[in-house]
């Protein structure tokens, strides 16, 4: 067998995942386009005959999951969505199931659009149900790992939580959904350090401010200053000349009171 990387390992063990296919064959592929999952998966799916395979396969699953043909024949509503989303093993209380809202350009939580749908699947090269299980799993290990897509799915989030007519999104679903994407048993990142349980505390920062509603700047925000956070939990890369929003000025003060009281912290 030959000696591989452990990046061209990762590469053959994503390919696999995504395609269903032997390891040989991943090899095979990757090293035609320089190791690059991506493009090596493009190939494997790449043939304009299996795209439109690929979309009528898929059109056919949407129309299983329609709650109402008749009165909504492009769209699959709250029952038809928690349907297939059990179908392809995924839960509700989970990172994935936004990532799959997200991928599939949900115009709000637990709906899908036909066209959404479709062009969401086939850009994951999935056109059959146990292929869809298998993207699930790849999420799962991608979606803490890799910043781009975190931050994506982060993002669409907020929109997609709104509710109706309201431009900010309300704090309770705010924490909730911070409870979902920055802690480990959610698949998400766990938002914690040796010396600061920053979820924890965030959460209690906001609920003594009043439990405001949290406007888009603040949600984006958030996720950045988390990261910031886990790189260097003592502040280095803080300046109060920053361009963050009021409100994680008052937190770092916060944070830093919390530090000079010693109070005890409860860190995972």
């Amino acid at each position: 067998m030959p000696a591989y990387t452990a990046a061209q390992k990762d590469a053959i063990d994503q390919f696999v995942d995504l395609t269903n296919s032997q390891r040989t064959i991943a090899s095979k592929y990757l090293k035609q386009v320089a190791w690059n999952v991506e493009r090596a998966v493009d190939s494997f799916f790449g043939s304009d005959s299996s795209r439109g395979a690929a979309k009528s396969s898929l059109s056919t699953i949407f129309d299983k999951y329609r709650d109402d043909p008749q009165d909504s024949p492009d769209g699959i509503g709250i029952d038809g969505a928690m349907t297939f989303l059990n179908t392809i093993e995924v839960q509700l209380d989970e990172v994935a199931c936004l990532a799959v809202l997200e991928m599939c350009q949900s115009p709000s939580m637990g709906e899908f659009t036909r066209d959404g749908f479709i062009d969401g699947w086939k850009n994951a090269h999935c056109d059959n149900e146990d292929r869809m299980k298998e993207y699930i799993k790849y999420l799962r290990k991608q979606i803490p790992n890799d910043p781009n897509l975190f931050r994506r799915v982060y993002r669409f989030t907020f929109p997609l939580s709104r509710m109706q007519g309201q431009r900010n999104l309300q704090y309770e679903i705010a924490a909730d959904q911070w409870k979902l994407f920055f802690t480990s048993d959610h698949g998400g990142m766990l938002w914690n350090t040796a010396r600061t349980p920053w979820l924890d505390w965030w959460l209690e920062f906001l609920e003594g401010r009043g439990k405001k509603p949290v406007n888009k700047d603040l949600w984006e925000q958030v996720e950045v200053f988390m990261r910031k956070s886990l790189e260097d939990e003592e502040f280095g890369w803080w300046s109060p000349d920053g361009a963050w929003p009021g409100a994680l000025d008052e937190f770092v003060d916060y944070v830093k009171e919390r530090r000079g009281k010693g109070s005890e912290m409860d860190v995972e």
